[in-house]
């Protein structure tokens, strides 16, 4: 569950804040923010009815862990500065342009971009508090064109803006409160369930970022690529047959209960629905508006 020419990128990349085209939540999974609340719900419910966790006890708990996860996350940040690349116009000035595309489409608070030196297929974003970081592994550069890496870094921009990154620390230290064993895995699974709402938020970002849902699509299937897939070209119909053959066995639908991110057919149906409602057409209309086409 999200990296600029001329000024306006140096205010993407450096961090100013711009004013929002996009309102916080507009694009939001609507199931999202009611996970969340089952999940706070049942945190409460296990100090409640627990007596392995006082509410003292439990409040002390989630800070260790927050001042924990603050801790791991700056000493990440500065290992990847240390082993990555910042993308600015003079670093990468292709990429760079792509950034500030999308930055002009989903408006949010201070964040640097990075690519790291890894051949897989993947993006993160991460940080507590500003400036958030969005890392990307080099193989995406090979991989994706530009409207699929649009819609990649719209993913992890959305889950900045919609407040994940810093909430998943948080929910993540109430889920690991010191409980019995069935109370701790129902805390667990709910805490997931929650990391598979968010995916689907994200991804809503993402198709905002790139206006095109075919390409949003084609992006989530290059990600299922492994990366001894990646050394000759990508069989981009096989990996959709595998896609969509996913939710085939039960098997499949139990592990994504233990998942932070859902099936990826599952993400490409709730694309396609989002796709057509109209509210992504409200939506794509005032960010157009705000930051015109772009940039071919």
């Amino acid at each position: 569950m999200p990296e600029h020419s001329g000024p306006e990128a140096t205010r993407s990349i450096g961090g100013t804040v711009l004013a929002m085209s996009v309102p916080t939540g507009a694009y939001r999974y609507p199931n999202e923010r009611l996970v969340l609340v089952i999940t706070m719900l049942l945190v409460l419910v296990v100090i409640a009815v627990t007596a392995s966790a006082t509410l003292c006890l439990s409040a002390a708990f989630i800070t260790v862990m927050v001042v924990i996860s603050f801790l791991a996350t700056r000493s990440h940040h500065r290992n990847v500065i240390a082993q990555a690349i910042p993308v600015t116009p003079q670093t990468a000035p292709a990429l760079a342009r792509i950034v500030s595309d999308v930055g002009r489409r989903i408006r949010i608070g201070p964040y640097t971009v990075y690519v790291a030196p890894v051949r897989a297929l993947n993006a993160y974003t991460f940080g507590l508090v500003p400036p958030y970081t969005v890392v990307m592994y080099a193989g995406l550069l090979d991989h994706m064109d530009r409207d699929e890496l649009r819609f990649i870094i719209g993913h992890e921009l959305g889950h900045i803006h919609l407040g994940h990154t810093w909430l998943n620390s948080l929910v993540g230290g109430m889920a690991g409160i010191p409980s019995p064993f069935a109370a701790s895995a129902l805390l667990a699974v709910a805490f997931l369930w929650w990391n598979r709402m968010c995916e689907f938020s994200a991804d809503r970002a993402g198709l905002l970022a790139c206006g095109n849902p075919d390409k949003a699509i084609s992006a989530l299937v290059r990600l299922t690529q492994r990366v001894r897939d990646l050394s000759g070209e990508m069989d981009l119909e096989g990996a959709m047959r595998r896609v969509e053959q996913e939710d085939d066995h039960t098997m499949a639908g139990l592990a994504e209960v233990l998942s932070t991110h859902p099936m990826t057919i599952r993400r490409i149906e709730k694309l396609r629905a989002y796709a057509q409602t109209p509210q992504y057409r409200r939506l794509q209309q005032r960010i157009h508006a705000h930051s015109g086409s772009i940039s071919p």
